[in-house]
């Protein structure tokens, strides 16, 4: 993962169209971070295994939020890359591409903002 890219800072992301305390001084388009992602046999079959005992299937929890992750670290990037220093209207999507094989999208607007007066 490109962990080492400029990015924007976390708690100039959000969910919502507006950050309490800035005003929104320009509009730069939309951003997104997409990773596509494979199950393992090794972790198909483990999962499998956890399904018997009922509950969490930590195996399948964790590459999850290690996917959403990475998807959300690049759409940071991309934001900053574009001169952005904070990202509103965040949302995921995700995308079955083929069997065992999903696509993880995150995105939302690039923005430029100044501490409200």
């Amino acid at each position: 993962m490109e962990e080492h890219l400029p990015a924007v800072d976390t708690h100039m992301v959000t969910t919502t169209f507006t950050l309490d305390g800035y005003r929104i001084e320009r509009y730069l388009g939309v951003v997104r971070g997409i990773i596509v992602r494979s199950r393992s046999i090794f972790g198909t079959v483990g999962a499998s295994l956890q399904t018997l005992v009922g509950g969490d299937i930590s195996l399948f929890t964790n590459l999850c939020e290690e996917t959403r992750a990475h998807a959300f670290q690049r759409m940071t990037q991309h934001a900053a890359q574009m001169g952005a220093n904070a990202i509103i209207g965040v949302r995921y999507d995700a995308t079955e591409v083929m069997q065992g094989v999903t696509e993880v999208l995150c995105y939302g607007t690039a923005v430029t903002m100044k501490p409200a007066e």
